[in-house]
Parts: structure tokens; C-alpha cells; sequence
């Protein structure tokens, strides 16, 4: 069938537990919560994205009709000769689990990788993947109950905190929702982690330092 990605680049994990670890980022085209055009987005289940996923135009991305092929070009991103970490892949989007299967978990392992994967949770993951993070949408059904990190975008009317903190995580993140009320946002997560201390603040980082 084939894999439609749309950018694949080094840059260090911005967010969650494993912010500031050094990564290659593989982002897959295509959502299932929204188009990715802008005059959809209101009417989108998740309206407050900030990613760009549409299309494959963006640096590294393209079709690529096999696993074995993706997983070089995602290989190729990984700066040779870093050594004293293993090579680590973040799949992410749009929604990765559209797309991302067994056989190129598997061609990702092959080429070296540990391989993350950032999903709505509205699809079930296949085997393999290291690490599994997390991100529900109100409004979608989460089939993805257990992982490694849960990390919520707050505040979302209808996906309050307390309805995922009896999941199976070993993480549990409240991330403050970008925006004009960023701030307003910020204080109301800080307040909720004050008060429930089985979560913890995400920042995006990569944002205050101004790196892809």
C-alpha cells in the first residue's frame, strides 16, 4: 500500500517524558479527527492542531511504496557517528496509526532504531513499538488504554483528566493548550497537577526554544 510521510528530520523530543532526548521525527500525512484544512478546522473534531500534516511536500517527506524504503530515509536522518544513545524514532502526524503496521515497526528495528510513536488513541497499536504515548481528543473514542505516556492537551471540555487517570500508563501529562489563552491555560494545569499530584506538567519545549 504503501506510506505517505510528510517531513522526516533530526531534532530533539520537545514534549512528554522524553523531552530533550535526541530523535529522528517521522511525521505521517493524514488525520482521521481532521482534514488539515484550515476551512474544516472548526467543524474538525480536534480543532486546536498545530501541526502542519498535509500532503508529503515537507523536508524528507514523500510516498514510499515499501517499509524496507521508509526506513532507510528515516535511517538517513540520523546524523552518523552520535554514539552513546540508541537511535530514536518518533512516529508521529497527523495520526501515525492510519499507516504505521507490524512490517515497518519491524524495517524501523531493522535499520537501528527504538521506535515512539505519538497517537489520538483512537486506533489500536501494532506490536513492537517501545514506546507508546498517548494524546486524547474530546469527542473521539480512545480504543488505546494502556502505554507509556498519557498526555492530555488541557483544558478539553469533555476530556477531563479524571476520565483517563484509572488507565494503564506509566505517565500521566497535562499540557497546556496553545493558543491565545496559553497562560490562562498554564495556571489552570499548574492548579490541576498542584491538586492531583499523579500528574505532571509537559511543556512544548521546542517551542520556547525555537527549534523544529
Amino acid at each position: 500500500m504503501g506510506y505517505a510521510v510528510k517531513e522526516i528530520f533530526y531534532t530533539l523530543q520537545g514534549e512528554g517524558a522524553r523531552t530533550g532526548r535526541a530523535a529522528v521525527l517521522c511525521r505521517f500525512a493524514g488525520c482521521n479527527l481532521w482534514s488539515g484544512r484550515e476551512e474544516d478546522k472548526a467543524s474538525s473534531i480536534c480543532n486546536f492542531c498545530d501541526t502542519d500534516f498535509a500532503g508529503t511536500d515537507g523536508p524528507g517527506g514523500g510516498s514510499f511504496p515499501t517499509a524496507h524504503l521508509l526506513a532507510e530515509a528515516a535511517w538517513s536522518a540520523w546524523p552518523s557517528g552520535r554514539m552513546g544513545a540508541i537511535p530514536y524514532l518518533v512516529c508521529t502526524g497527523g495520526e501515525p496509526l492510519l499507516q504505521l503496521d507490524e512490517p515497518l515497526v519491524g524495517a524501523f528495528h531493522a535499520a537501528g532504531f527504538e521506535v515512539a510513536v505519538e497517537t489520538n488513541g483512537t486506533r489500536p497499536a501494532p506490536r513492537g513499538i517501545d514506546w507508546v504515548c498517548v494524546s486524547p481528543k474530546a469527542g473521539a473514542e480512545c480504543v488505546l488504554l494502556s502505554g507509556d505516556e498519557l498526555k492530555l492537551i488541557y483544558p478539553q471540555p469533555g476530556a477531563e483528566p479524571e476520565k483517563f487517570s484509572a488507565l494503564r500508563f506509566s505517565h500521566f501529562f497535562l499540557q497546556p493548550m496553545d493558543g491565545p489563552d496559553l497562560r490562562q491555560n498554564a495556571d489552570l494545569a499548574v492548579r490541576y497537577c498542584l491538586e492531583h499530584p499523579q500528574w505532571r506538567i509537559s511543556l512544548q519545549t521546542h517551542k520556547l526554544l525555537g527549534i523544529p
